[in-house]
């Protein structure tokens, strides 16, 4: 009989053998496990791993219309979340940040699918894992012509380690994600806070007796329909019509509205910030509607600008196809700038000082 010592080779071969088909399966199986899809306050997004790596610590991975962020959030263990933004709803995104308690209600909702998801990720990842394990251990023994109780046994040995594995790198190191998931409110909770655009009311002349106030692009400034009969210079410059439906709503309602729409608008260009049309420089439409202290509604009608939606319609008329992946990447970039403007928009119509109801109008 051999010395003990002798054996130490042997047996730290058999080790690392098993170690080796446990990595390997945790690995093949993060690449193969499907994520889980939740929908918290009319967002869809995918939760699973990222790719494993060397490191103990690390960000996570937030997919946001084909681009990949780095989280702010650190998680401790080789496997972290990857988080994927597939589609907004901005109705429902607009009512669940400008309605009383919709943000509070909306974050907590979001942090517990979440957490939920991820568990149930980490479920069938430990599943898939071992299912790809036993297969390498069976494959193994079958190539070396063991006998059945031999493959039974290292069917075993694989199984275990493979679970041991995912014990210490999921369930141990990484033991803390789950709080850290119940802490997202937002997607500014994965990836910092976009800068704000704070907006204010200087110079905006006061409008106490106006009821609603509409502000948006050439959709809701009509424009190329028949001119206002007395209009100003920002009237003209942005291309407003009697034809508006500002106009209409005014007189089914019996109300005095404020139609600040201009052609040409856009988020950043137009409502937060000052708008160039032609020689006249249009102040921000959110800073003129703070003049109206009495208005009890605000509609907002805009995005077209935003994703440059004429050049991709000029690209759609002029190419054989529009549907080519780099028309949707480009599609794809604008969106996803669109989507942090528009979660500046809408905090900034929150903080409006008369609290007014709030209409997103989807065109």
């Amino acid at each position: 009989m051999r010395p003990w010592f002798r054996r130490i080779p042997t047996v730290l071969g058999y080790a690392a053998a098993v170690l080796a088909v446990a990595a390997l399966s945790v690995w093949l199986s993060v690449r193969v496990t499907p994520m889980q899809t939740v929908t918290p306050a009319g967002q869809t997004v995918q939760v699973g791993a990222a790719t494993p790596d060397l490191s103990l610590s690390g960000p996570g991975e937030l997919e946001l219309f084909g681009q990949t962020i780095p989280t702010r959030p650190q998680f401790e263990g080789p496997i972290r979340p990857r988080l994927k933004l597939t589609h907004i709803s901005f109705n429902s995104q607009a009512r669940a940040l400008t309605e009383p308690g919709g943000a509070e209600a909306a974050g907590k909702d979001l942090s517990e699918q979440l957490t939920s998801a991820w568990t149930r990720y980490l479920l069938w990842e430990a599943l898939i894992a071992a299912g790809f394990a036993a297969m390498i251990a069976v494959t193994v023994a079958s190539i070396r012509r063991s006998s059945r109780m031999t493959t039974l046994r290292a069917l075993a040995v694989a199984v275990a380690g493979v679970c041991a594995v995912n014990a210490l790198g999921v369930y141990l190191l990484a033991s803390a994600t789950p709080q850290i998931l119940r802490k997202v409110r937002g997607i500014e909770d994965l990836v910092g806070p976009s800068t704000p655009t704070p907006v204010q009311a200087i110079g905006a002349p006061a409008r106490p007796g106006v009821q609603a106030v509409v502000i948006g692009d050439s959709t809701a400034a009509a424009i190329g329909n028949a001119p206002l009969d007395d209009p100003t210079a920002a009237d003209k410059a942005c291309g407003r019509s009697k034809d508006a439906y500002a106009v209409y709503l005014a007189a089914a309602n019996n109300w005095t509205t404020l139609n600040l729409a201009c052609s040409g608008a856009t988020i950043r260009e137009g409502l937060l910030g000052s708008q160039q049309r032609g020689t006249t420089r249009v102040p921000p439409q959110l800073s003129a509607a703070m003049g109206a202290t009495k208005a009890s509604v605000i509609i907002v009608s805009i995005g077209a600008n935003d994703i440059h939606w004429s050049t991709l319609t000029a690209l759609c008329a002029a190419a054989d196809a529009c549907d080519d992946r780099a028309s949707t990447a480009y599609f794809q970039q604008q969106i996803a700038a669109f989507t942090t403007a528009y979660y500046d928009l809408l905090d900034n119509l929150a903080a409006l000082p008369q609290h007014p109801r709030v209409l997103i109008n989807e065109y």
